[in-house]
């Protein structure tokens, strides 16, 4: 059954044809500027990597680069192909070559589409990846000595100063960690002794914070140690104390913001996505109505294009067919030469 059959006059297909070129240049901005808004993402995450557990979530932009570029060699066929079309002599040395074509741009085109889900379904992946990733940047804080962790105390007090926030949940988590490095600790103070000796691990804990964690909105100067003690400050409700230190915690705060980041990103793909499928439409509606004026001396005559030459079901397994051969012909001869390596052996 053929899908979305229409009449072309010459004139219709003149300006279909020209029309298709504009929407080629047009989808290969859009083309360029998927590719742009992967770069910015992927470069967004590389620049918070010490605080995410894992890469797992760098597939968004990998496949918005990936997809871009891809759109970039699409629409730029699609226009040599659309200027073409005015000239019924040049048209069909792209028969052959149009098949092969339409089957990469709708598997890159439905990419797209899937990217743009991905960016709003890796909300989950994010939050699991930078609740891991903050604790182990908050719990290796003190190692400014270690190697490989000499920045970690510079990137987390950047990044809470940044976003506003302080630990990971909140500011409870520094109080479970022991964020002060051995070396600025005085042993031979009593204070310090007890504290180590009422910890199980030996640990030195406070309830304490970074003073990257200070608010400078503060009315009064800031108060980062007994937060919760409320006779060791005058005038002082660590309750009612919201200016004091920021409140919210550093995973919602990031998680806010690569989540509209994304959402951002998502907008601008999905437009790319309806024009590459226009400029796919187009073409597949300007190949069906040349085909009639291939090899014929009138080509003002009017033609028929549609969509689809069968339905899309039949169209789908008429390209999947070559696969589905090539993949089976590839298990046979793989399984005809372990069947024959003993024999020989």
């Amino acid at each position: 059954m053929v899908v979305m059959k229409m009449k072309f006059p010459f004139e219709k297909r003149v300006k279909l044809a020209q029309g298709l070129w504009l929407l080629s240049w047009c989808a290969t901005v859009a083309g360029a500027m998927t590719f742009t808004l992967g770069c910015i993402l992927k470069t967004e995450l590389r620049r918070r990597g010490e605080v995410m557990d894992n890469t797992d979530i760098h597939i968004v932009p990998n496949t918005l680069m990936i997809v871009g570029l891809a759109s970039l060699g699409i629409n730029y066929f699609a226009g040599k192909i659309g200027q073409d079309a005015l000239d019924a002599g040049r048209f069909p040395r792209w028969k052959n070559f149009l098949k092969p074509y339409f089957a990469i741009s709708c598997f890159f085109t439905v990419l797209m589409l899937l990217t743009v889900v991905m960016s709003y379904a890796m909300k989950g992946s994010l939050e699991s990846s930078l609740k891991v990733g903050l604790r182990n940047g908050i719990r290796f804080y003190k190692d400014t000595d270690t190697p490989g962790r000499c920045f970690q105390k510079q990137n987390i007090d950047r990044l809470q100063m940044e976003f506003q926030c302080c630990g990971n949940n909140d500011f409870r988590d520094w109080f479970e960690v022991q964020w002060i490095s051995n070396r600025y600790l005085d042993f031979s103070s009593k204070e310090v002794k007890d504290r180590i000796k009422s910890n199980v691990d030996g640990r030195y804990l406070v309830d304490g914070v970074p003073f990257s964690c200070c608010n400078p909105s503060s009315p009064r100067p800031c108060i980062q140690y007994q937060l919760m003690n409320n006779s060791a400050h005058y005038n002082y409700d660590y309750e009612t104390e919201e200016l004091n230190i920021y409140i919210s915690g550093c995973r919602e705060a990031l998680l806010n913001y690569y989540m509209n980041l994304m959402n951002t990103i998502g907008t601008g793909v999905f437009s790319a996505f309806l024009l590459q499928g226009s400029v796919l439409v187009s073409l597949r509606f300007l190949q069906t109505s040349m085909e009639a004026v291939v090899g014929k001396e009138n080509t003002e005559i009017e033609t028929e294009g549609y969509l689809l030459e069968k339905g899309v079901k039949d169209t789908v397994l008429e390209y999947l067919d070559p696969v589905l051969k090539f993949l089976l012909l590839k298990n046979q001869v793989q399984e005809g030469a372990e069947t024959s390596g003993p024999q020989n052996a």
